[in-house]
């Protein structure tokens, strides 16, 4: 094992052109200058760094002197970001935090001229590696092995680590799940202790780390987010849910179980993720048990919907994920007969633009039950997309908007203005929902002057 991270420890890499000019011009001028963080552990791995950012020795005033466009991002924490070809590159001085008040935020930060001091106050090991052409990579925690090894450990004592700043805990699971990594046990015990602690971070940064994991290779790691308790502080809903067996001939695991299992069958797109996670949030509220022993949870879709929104908001979703997610929660059970007037009239209820992300969410519901009735289950699926495909195909009429008739046309065949017009135009539409190939003017006008929509 050590001759592989032996192997990653002496693996030439290639930083980009404007990141390797800060470093040189830092470098000629006597300062230290390294790449650091996250983006030597994704060059590592083969990866493309999101960001580049870089630590000195050189301090703020001293950055700006040698370079010609500069913004003051974080200047009192020592941060100063080099704009190069209107592209922006953060470049920190070397230092050290002090005490931390609100699981958060140091009380203090102190600068220094030691690297070493620097790495040490960060959060993972292979988090606080640094690298340039000169010196090679720099790893005195040992970030490259446990790379090598998929390990997640802190720097030093992960209790301290975690009372420096909280949302630590959430990034070490969401860690474990982008880069396929086991948490070390001390970090384990470190997060279970420190968990109650997340209730002082803000539902942005929560909700930040949350999309991460969920849209990761493994978002099955929400598992480990409520064993760490993590969830019972940031997401009680999910807590409950793992709690929730599903006695029910439909399905085999917990209602928290039958979410994680939904979660791995959608591909890792933010609107299918959250859709899965809360696609059955409302089952512990909904059951009952009857008489035999069997759980019902009628209503779910719908409670669901009610509850995705109040969760989505407390974490500060913006409003458009939330009512796409919203609607695709409300809507996840439906069943309409195959008969293509009530598929359209489905679409038009549920909205297109749920379409065809529901038979997606559909399908990941369905595998994830028992093998109950599942292909019957999976073949009515197939049937409604079949259906839904072949509407669009035809080019049925969905909305008023794709309606033969206008409203000036009324007026031009003698309606006075006002909102009898929009009473009429839905009157034509359900008409043209039931039978498409009535949309069209003349018959639609024949229609009109016969008295029909009145």
């Amino acid at each position: 094992m050590r001759k592989e991270a032996d192997k990653m420890l002496n693996r030439k890499m290639e930083l980009p052109e404007h990141v390797r000019h800060i470093i040189r011009r830092l470098m000629s001028h006597g300062y230290e200058a390294y790449a650091v963080g996250g983006c030597v552990r994704d060059m590592m791995l083969g990866r493309e760094p999101e960001d580049w950012d870089i630590t000195t020795s050189a301090l703020p005033e001293q950055v700006k002197e040698l370079f010609p466009h500069t913004i003051d991002t974080g200047i009192q924490h020592g941060t100063v970001t080099v704009m190069i070809d209107h592209e922006g590159y953060e470049v920190t001085t070397y230092r050290i935090d002090g005490e931390y008040e609100d699981s958060r935020h140091p009380k203090s930060v102190q600068f220094t001229p030691l690297l070493l001091e620097d790495l040490r106050r960060r959060d993972f090991t292979f988090n606080a590696m640094a690298y340039n052409d000169e010196a090679g990579l720099v790893d005195e925690f040992h970030g490259a092995e446990d790379l090598e090894r998929h390990v997640l450990r802190c720097v030093g004592n992960p209790m301290e680590r975690f009372q420096e700043d909280a949302l630590r805990m959430m990034r070490a699971v969401r860690f474990a799940a982008q880069l396929d990594c086991e948490i070390e046990e001390a970090t384990k015990e470190a997060i279970q202790r420190l968990a109650p602690t997340l209730s002082k971070i803000s539902a942005e940064r929560v909700r930040v780390e949350l999309v991460k994991l969920l849209i990761s290779p493994h978002p099955e790691m929400m598992r480990q987010l409520y064993e760490l308790k993590i969830t019972d502080v940031v997401l009680p809903e999910f807590s409950v849910m793992m709690q929730t067996p599903q006695h029910n001939r439909h399905h085999r695991y917990s209602v928290g179980e039958h979410t994680i299992h939904a979660l791995q069958n959608v591909p890792p797109d933010k609107i299918l993720r959250l859709t899965m996670l809360f696609h059955d949030v409302a089952k512990p509220p909904c059951k009952t048990t009857d008489g035999n022993g069997v759980d019902h949870f009628m209503g779910h879709p719908e409670k669901g919907a009610e509850m995705t929104r109040k969760i989505l908001r407390r974490l500060k979703f913006d409003n458009a994920t939330l009512q796409r997610v919203v609607a695709l929660v409300k809507i996840h059970d439906n069943k309409p007969s195959l008969r293509p007037v009530r598929i359209r009239k489905a679409i038009v209820q549920d909205g297109l633009e749920q379409y065809p992300n529901l038979f997606v969410v559909k399908r990941a519901d369905i595998r994830a039950q028992s093998d109950y009735q599942r292909e019957e289950k999976l073949a009515y699926v197939d049937s409604y997309e079949a259906v839904y495909e072949q509407i669009l195909k035809n080019g049925d009429c969905l909305s008023l908007k794709e309606m033969a008739v206008k409203g000036e046309d009324l007026i031009a065949w003698g309606m006075k203005p006002g909102k009898e017009i929009g009473v009429v135009l839905n009157q034509m539409f359900q008409e043209v929902l039931e039978h498409p190939e009535h949309n069209n003017e003349e018959y639609l006008k024949k229609r009109f002057l016969q008295g029909a929509y009145f």
